[in-house]
């Protein structure tokens, strides 16, 4: 880790250790990201690693629960707050634009188009952590903080009812996670995504095969 990431580490721990807990959003999570972002980058053209860096490990500095009617504001106000942050600890101003729209472009929910190879990078990252066997771990934990229950069990393919990822989390898979290959920015975060969707349907299979 680089002195400027666990610079950038340190001060997201004290944010969030003033808010609630959210095991899907932790220290881990920012890792994982930043090691999707790394293997990405490798293949992507003209990036910026001290602006992506940064990017990465502030993107969820604002974390509002998924419930949130905030929510879409989420990355906004990351990209707000992490901007404020490293202008005071002496991040280039000049690359500060750039920062902040990787992290504001990066969130699902906010439907901004990312415009630069540091932005397309973060969202295919940060996209990652919804699938494979991560993304069904995170699925199903934030599932269960909301209430929702693991799948339906008189109809777990809603084949006759409406699909509703509120209710039931093995849902989300249709409602959200199984789309996400065709929404990625860069070609190896698209292979790297419909690698973990082919297991991720694997494992649904496997589900409907146990509970019969």
């Amino acid at each position: 880790m680089s002195l400027a990431a666990a610079r950038y580490r340190a001060h997201v721990a004290a944010v969030w250790a003033a808010g609630p807990s959210d095991g899907a959003h932790d220290l881990g999570h920012l890792a994982r990201v930043w090691a999707n972002a790394r293997k990405i980058a490798l293949d992507e053209p003209e990036v910026d690693v001290s602006v992506l860096e940064a990017a990465v490990w502030f993107h969820d500095l604002v974390n509002l629960p998924k419930n949130s009617p905030d929510r879409a504001r989420a990355s906004t106000l990351s990209a707000d707050a992490a901007v404020a942050f490293l202008r005071s600890d002496g991040f280039p101003a000049e690359k500060l634009p750039a920062v902040a729209h990787a992290i504001a472009a990066h969130s699902f929910s906010a439907g901004i188009a990312p415009e630069t190879p540091e932005a397309r990078i973060l969202q295919d990252a940060d996209r990652l952590e919804a699938l494979g066997a991560i993304g069904l771990a995170r699925m199903f934990l934030i599932s269960g903080r909301m209430g929702g229950g693991i799948v339906d069990m008189d109809d777990p393919m809603a084949l006759h009812r409406p699909l509703d990822d509120k209710a039931f989390a093995l849902d989300h898979l249709e409602v959200k996670l199984l789309g996400l290959p065709a929404t990625m920015q860069t070609r190896t975060g698209r292979l790297m995504a419909e690698e973990r969707a082919e297991w991720m349907m694997s494992f649904r299979s496997r589900l409907l095969a146990e509970i019969g």
